[in-house]
């Protein structure tokens, strides 16, 4: 089974993501099953590309940059179904392009953020969110109202921290536990982190639900089972909630 983690933003020489690669691509097969293989793949370079340097210089991530961002990445998930892909995972953990790849292909594509909080939802009753930043917070709220998840949550709450995350893990881990502990005495019953490049790619969130007594899913190790279920049982996005043409890879790029 193939599995392509679709980053958010292209890969250049110049401006490539702020992670180890292979690093990243051992740690998400660590968490698949044997005879998966998980790759990280990048959508083409496209203008307002750089928005997200131009919006997280300022610590201002609102989606916008999602936005920009969503033609590429649902010409990606084509290329990866023409490329003998099963299965394509949103590396974003708030899901851009997942809507519009699932108009475009047949095999699943699976948005972190749905997948894990309704995972969340059949553990337990309430959740708390965690998001790194507060211009998350209101991007977030309008995405998971649009999933009908809005009413579930007890709280959401920013760590405050999304640059030189490798070097910061404590200040990382020790925020996040306050913010946990908090929301849980005021009724959260599990723990969905938003952010990935958080948690779990800095901290592990093992290590957080040992500290604070509640468990803290991690968003990338439920992907990555929700999909190889998908192909294992040869499941997909209802293609009556999804209808979809008849497409070639020319047709994402072609101009009018």
């Amino acid at each position: 089974m193939r599995i392509l983690v679709i980053n958010q933003s292209p890969r250049t020489d110049q401006n490539g993501p702020p992670y180890d690669v292979a690093k990243i691509e051992a740690q998400l097969n660590s968490y698949a099953a044997p005879g998966t293989k998980v790759e990280i793949g990048f959508p083409d370079n496209h203008e307002g590309a750089g928005l997200i340097d131009a919006i997280g210089s300022q610590s201002v991530l609102n989606g916008l940059h999602h936005m920009m961002e969503v033609p590429g990445i649902v010409k990606k998930i084509f290329w990866a179904e023409q490329n003998g892909y099963d299965a394509v995972i949103s590396s974003n953990t708030f899901d851009p392009g997942v809507d519009g790849g699932r108009l475009a292909v047949n095999i699943p594509v699976i948005g972190p953020m749905r997948t894990s909080m309704h995972a969340a939802l059949t553990l337990a009753d309430k959740v708390g969110v965690t998001v790194p930043l507060p211009s998350h917070v209101p991007y977030t709220r309008r995405i998971l109202r649009s999933y009908g998840l809005e009413q579930f949550v007890t709280d959401m709450l920013p760590i405050g921290v999304y640059v030189d995350v490798q070097k910061r893990k404590d200040e990382i881990f020790e925020t996040a536990v306050k913010l946990i502990k908090g929301m849980v005495s005021r009724g959260a019953e599990i723990i969905m982190p938003l952010g990935g490049a958080l948690i779990p790619y800095v901290v592990n969130p093992d290590d957080l639900a040992r500290e604070t007594g509640v468990q803290v899913l991690n968003t990338k190790a439920i992907s990555i089972g929700f999909a190889e279920m998908c192909v294992r049982m040869k499941v997909t996005q209802s293609a009556v909630t999804y209808p979809r043409a008849k497409l070639r890879y020319e047709d994402f790029t072609s101009k009018m």
